[in-house]
Parts: structure tokens; C-alpha cells; sequence
């Protein structure tokens, strides 16, 4: 099993973590903010590790590849938005202590790092799939 662990993109990973993050540390977040915050970076969280999959999966090649390849970084951007929204809620959450600090700036760090890894992988793309 760790070797599959090991062979997923490092975005796969990073996403997962940083889910597996957000749910913990939301556990305890006070119950006024359940059904707005908690909830909605729960969502996000799980639609980020949707996305990065659902790109990853696309296949780029064959007769229809360009069509493929818009597919895929369709699926990239809606990924990078849901994180910089998950930061923008953890953010707000921060400022209404529904999160403490340190649970802020270990979920900005963790987004950061997925933008960057996505960021990287869209640069790798474009750069493999140009299309003249």
C-alpha cells in the first residue's frame, strides 16, 4: 500500500492532507459556525481531491486531444479556485474564532503548498500539450 501512496502526483497527496486536516481541526469548531464555515470548507476540501482526480484521469492524447487537454485544465482551475476559496473561509473562520490561529496558518501553508504543486502541474501541461 505505500508503494501506491508513493506513485499517486504529489498534489494527490498534499490534497488529501490537507482534507484530512481541515475535517480533524473543524471538530471542534464552535457550533454557530457548523453550518456555514465548517461545512463549506469540509465541501471544499473534498471537491479539491474531486477535481485534482478527475484531472488526473483525463487521458490527453488520440484524435480529439486538444478537446482533452481543455478538459483536464478545466478541471486544474476549478481545483486552484476551491483552494484559494478554502483559504479565503479558513481566513474569515481565523477572524471569528472558529479556528485558532495555528489551525490558520497550517491550512494556509498546506494551501499554499497544493497551489504551488497544481500551479506546477498546469505549467507541465501546457508546456507537454501545446497546441499549435
Amino acid at each position: 500500500m505505500a508503494e501506491k501512496h508513493q506513485s499517486e502526483l504529489s498534489i494527490v497527496m498534499k490534497a488529501k492532507d490537507l482534507c484530512k486536516y481541515v475535517m480533524t481541526i473543524t471538530q471542534k469548531s464552535p457550533k454557530q459556525y457548523r453550518f456555514t464555515f465548517t461545512i463549506r470548507m469540509q465541501n471544499l476540501c473534498m471537491s479539491i481531491i474531486e477535481n485534482v482526480y478527475l484531472a488526473n484521469e483525463t487521458f490527453v492524447g488520440g484524435t480529439d486531444a486538444k478537446a482533452k487537454y481543455q478538459k483536464r485544465l478545466d478541471f486544474q482551475h476549478t481545483a486552484l479556485t476551491q483552494i484559494k476559496l478554502l483559504a479565503y473561509f479558513a481566513q474569515i473562520s481565523l477572524e471569528l474564532k472558529a479556528i485558532l490561529p495555528r489551525h490558520y496558518e497550517q491550512i494556509a501553508k498546506q494551501t499554499s503548498d497544493c497551489q504551488y504543486l497544481l500551479g506546477g502541474w498546469m505549467k507541465s501541461d501546457k508546456n507537454r500539450f501545446r497546441m499549435a
